[in-house]
């Protein structure tokens, strides 16, 4: 006789009531989020702890998720932020000499949920043609499910618009960083003779950010999402980064907005990435809207309009800036090439721009860390006009 199938120990309930059944792995519990989908093929532990992910449950349409195990090394946050994972197929013992623990035992331990044996390219297709939506993600291993009492909460869900996460995700307290980049061999560094005092403003940074920062030769000090101007401006730094981070740009800006005017009237260098590009442009007048479909994925083109250059870059985000918004006091710098919407602006009367997308990868191409050097040689030419004056 033929082999009757596992019955079905996780399901994925969309607000419009479509369900899909599957076989859960991770951490048995429930979540409620936004369904988005990540075309990397790689770098699925620093995706799911990049903390632009909070409130999101990621869709990966690479079919072998989890297969090189998990590290204690590659990751963007020591909570990750998503809220859950869909994946293809079911996940195998690694097979990568990096791994230090197997992937599901890495989900368990942070209580994250998973669901394989999902046809991710159909509901690709879906969250393509009809936009994100919002859903629960349910495993259990008995496999009775309310499926009712699901697509109601999933229909209840607020959803992103109008949220500010990035106070969820932020740090706390001020704290140093000066640990760089990674290399084989030798794994991370530490920059121990910087040249330049940067705060960065933590709306949910990428670690990786900051190591490329150290990396720029930069003494970094983070402060919390909603630190005052006042205390940036008392330690008297070179310049500020604004990172990125989840959530709505217009609801964070609330209580930012207000401080990056300061920085920016003190022609303080300033640089933006993803949600810091997105708050950089709300401080100088400009507007964000919901994108009908996000950009994630490590595979994105970008044209560089300063320098004529296409970049392959990472991404992440659901939220873009509406260039026709900004004054003309701010320069579009960057466009996709997939959609034609905005990836960088830059102002023309004071030291500051910012990048939609990833320079820093992590996971993806490498293309873009030119940006970080940009920013050192702004606050090296600003310092130097200051001392000519």
């Amino acid at each position: 006789m033929p082999q009757r199938a596992p019955l079905p120990t996780a399901v994925l309930v969309l607000n419009d009531g479509t369900v899909f059944h599957g076989y859960g792995f991770g951490a048995e519990t429930e979540t409620v989020a936004e369904i988005c989908f990540n075309t990397s093929m790689t770098g699925y532990q620093e995706i799911l702890t990049d903390p632009s992910y909070a409130g999101q449950i990621i869709n990966f349409t690479f079919p072998h998720i989890g297969n090189v195990g998990t590290n204690p090394e590659d990751i963007e946050t020591i909570n990750p932020a998503a809220r859950g994972l869909i994946v293809r197929e079911r996940v195998t013992d690694p097979a990568n000499w990096r791994s230090t623990q197997h992937f599901d035992a890495w989900l368990k331990h942070h209580n994250l949920p998973g669901i394989s044996g999902i046809d991710t390219r159909a509901l690709t297709r879906r969250i393509r043609d009809t936009g994100a939506p919002n859903g629960v993600l349910s495993h259990r291993a008995d496999g009775k499910f309310d499926i009712p009492a699901l697509k109601e909460k999933a229909k209840n869900w607020p959803g992103l618009e109008g949220m500010d996460l990035a106070i969820e995700v932020s740090c706390t307290q001020r704290y140093k960083w000066n640990e760089t980049r990674w290399a084989l061999g030798t794994g991370y560094g530490h920059q121990l003779a910087p040249q330049y005092k940067v705060v960065a403003i933590d709306y949910g940074a990428k670690r990786n950010i900051l190591r490329c920062l150290a990396s720029a030769g930069c003494d970094v000090t983070v402060v919390p999402a909603n630190t005052p101007a006042e205390d940036i401006l008392a330690l008297a730094p070179d310049g500020v980064f604004l990172s990125n981070g989840p959530g709505d740009p217009a609801a964070t800006g609330q209580y930012a907005v207000p401080v990056i005017k300061k920085l920016i009237d003190a022609k303080l260098p300033v640089f933006g990435i993803c949600l810091g590009h997105q708050m950089l442009a709300l401080a100088l007048g400009g507007k964000t809207k919901k994108m009908h479909l996000g950009h994630r994925g490590a595979n994105h083109p970008v044209k560089d309009l300063t320098t004529g250059k296409v970049e392959i870059t990472s991404q992440n985000h659901g939220f873009h800036v509406l260039p026709e918004s900004l004054p003309a006091s701010a320069k579009v710098t960057h466009v996709s090439l997939f959609d034609g919407s905005n990836e960088g602006l830059a102002c023309t009367d004071r030291p500051a721009f910012s990048v939609q997308y990833h320079p820093e990868a992590s996971p993806g191409p490498q293309d873009s860390h030119y940006l970080f050097q940009r920013f050192v040689d702004m606050m090296a030419a600003t310092k130097q006009a200051k001392k000519a004056a």
